[in-house]
């Protein structure tokens, strides 16, 4: 009895371990009322709430990446923006948001690619086991060490338990390699599938992910970097992601996408650019060099997901609902209350002055924000991108 309560304590925590990587369609919790519409487009002219979690935020990106799939078909394009670090660039943009893209491209894979959620849970099922089975192996090596005497039969039975302790001590470590690779197996676990692909900024960023998000993501991702000798056999990626792709590496991005898009077709799910800056001054510029490579490869990309902190408060989008502007109230029971809805990302300049207008510190214009829209647009293209 105590054996299988054990197993049924650590199956349940293993388990909401997939449920983790799950996008909220996928997860058993009560649906909201994005789930239950029939289309995402029915949630079309309703504000954006504010994400529960770091986890809650990558879920409902990679949900809306799919419904965005499931809505447009084959070779969507789309962007992910993340932002959490309220001006503070003490790490990069890559550092800083990579927490939160290993939990979306985990969920955005789940969802996607068929046989992946099947092979997580046999993963989980074998870790479950294995943490099992090494309680139970750890109390067999503690009573066998505990042996002891001094007479001839004694020595002999010594001798077995020696030899049990070796056994013991080899099924230990391979139940320990399980528990570290999270139930997974490199050798036995190959995956033949569709793939997801990851694109990074360069080879030591994709070889950092190689070594350290191995047993946080599905083994259908790859990862693969931007420029260099490209080796990888992309025949079967069925999700292309670029992960803050900067200005330096926009003619890479925009080749390999199209190259892809030429190659795969149809097979060709999702094409996700996630926190890009592919328009800088010093590279690209913000001339007509700046204006075409925003009209072939940027003005295309459909906002999915959008979420950035603010001093004061939060700024956030999930595809089609409207883009909302929240501010910290500790009287509201999240933390936040809303005090802006539109229907388009807003400016910077737009923003604090909805702050200020909220708190009393300006006036509202009487044509709305309209005779800020020619500054905001410009400010737009000259800081966002």
């Amino acid at each position: 009895m105590t054996k299988i309560t054990t197993a049924l304590v650590l199956s349940t925590a293993c388990l909401s371990k997939v449920a983790a990587f799950a996008p909220p369609l996928l997860q058993s919790k009560q649906p909201s009322s994005l789930q239950l519409s029939s289309s995402p487009l029915d949630t079309a002219n309703k504000p954006t709430e504010l994400p529960d979690s770091l986890s809650d935020a990558a879920s409902i990106a990679a949900n809306a990446c799919h419904q965005l799939f499931l809505t447009g078909g084959p070779m969507t394009r789309c962007r992910v923006d993340f932002d959490t670090s309220i001006g503070d660039e003490t790490y990069t943009t890559l550092k800083s948001s990579t927490e939160f893209m290993q939990q979306f491209v985990s969920s955005l894979s789940l969802a996607c690619v068929d046989g992946a959620r099947e092979q997580k849970q046999q993963q989980v099922m074998k870790l479950v086991e294995a943490k099992a089975e090494l309680r139970e192996v750890q109390e067999q090596m503690d009573e066998a060490a505990a042996f002891s005497g001094d007479d001839e039969e004694v020595f002999k039975e010594s001798s077995e338990q020696s030899d049990l302790i070796d056994k013991l001590t080899q099924r230990e470590e391979e139940l320990m390699h399980i528990i570290t690779n999270d139930g997974a197996d490199p050798a036995t676990d190959s995956w033949e599938g569709a793939k997801v692909r990851i694109y990074f900024p360069d080879e030591g960023s994709a070889a950092l992910a190689r070594r350290d998000w191995k047993s946080e993501v599905p083994s259908c991702v790859e990862f693969s970097s931007c420029g260099g000798v490209q080796v990888a056999d992309t025949s079967k990626d069925a999700v292309i992601l670029f992960f803050c792709p900067r200005a330096s590496e926009a003619e890479f991005v925009e080749e390999i996408l199209y190259k892809m898009e030429e190659m795969r077709g149809d097979q060709l799910m999702l094409t996700v650019m996630v926190n890009p800056l592919l328009v800088d001054m010093g590279v690209t510029g913000f001339g007509m060099a700046g204006r075409r490579l925003r009209e072939r490869l940027i003005d295309g990309l459909v906002p999915a997901y959008y979420l950035r902190t603010l001093q004061w408060g939060a700024l956030t989008r999930v595809w089609p609902q409207l883009f909302t502007v929240w501010q910290e109230d500790e009287n509201e029971s999240s933390g936040y209350r809303l005090i802006k809805a539109m229907d388009r990302l807003p400016s910077n300049p737009e923003v604090e002055d909805i702050y200020d207008i909220e708190n009393g510190e300006m006036s509202a214009p009487s044509d709305g924000f309209g005779l800020l829209n020619a500054l905001g647009d410009f400010v737009n293209g000259m800081t966002r991108l």
